[in-house]
């Protein structure tokens, strides 16, 4: 399986921010000790918001921090909010897809239960399992 760069930056940000959960960050900090776009990590933020694993604020004195304990946040969850709109193959895909296999494919079953498995394992390791705190400079 394959996570998305969307995915791998927000899951690389929520664990800096578990690493220090009382502060807040800017998108400017975390996109610097990560060496990743700012701007793409501004869109990962902005869903993670949305997903309701980050509170914002804006102006001076703003970033972003956890919402809620690192130990109430699985990675399966995050994984399957930030994946949600990623197929693992075509047929998976909500209008069916394509593919010429899909009437007699004996495939599809297996990826299906490969894909549960890797979300299951997920689903058993908390962010605070995966805490990152900044090296000491």
């Amino acid at each position: 399986m394959r996570l998305t760069a969307y995915t791998d930056f927000g899951l690389r940000a929520l664990m800096r921010l578990a690493g220090e959960p009382e502060r807040s960050f800017t998108t400017d900090e975390i996109a610097g000790e990560f060496a990743i776009s700012r701007h793409h990590l501004i869109k990962v933020v902005r869903g993670l918001a949305e997903a309701g694993y980050v509170t914002t604020q804006r102006g001076a004195g703003g970033g972003f921090r956890l919402a809620r304990s690192a130990e109430a946040i699985t990675l399966g969850e995050v994984v399957r909010d930030l994946e949600e709109d990623q197929a693992l193959v075509e047929c998976f895909r909500a209008d069916g897809g394509a593919c010429v296999l899909t009437p007699r494919c004996r495939l599809k079953k297996r990826l299906a239960a490969a894909r549960q498995a890797f979300l299951d394992e997920l689903d058993s390791t908390t962010l605070a399992d995966c805490v990152y705190r900044a090296s000491p400079r």
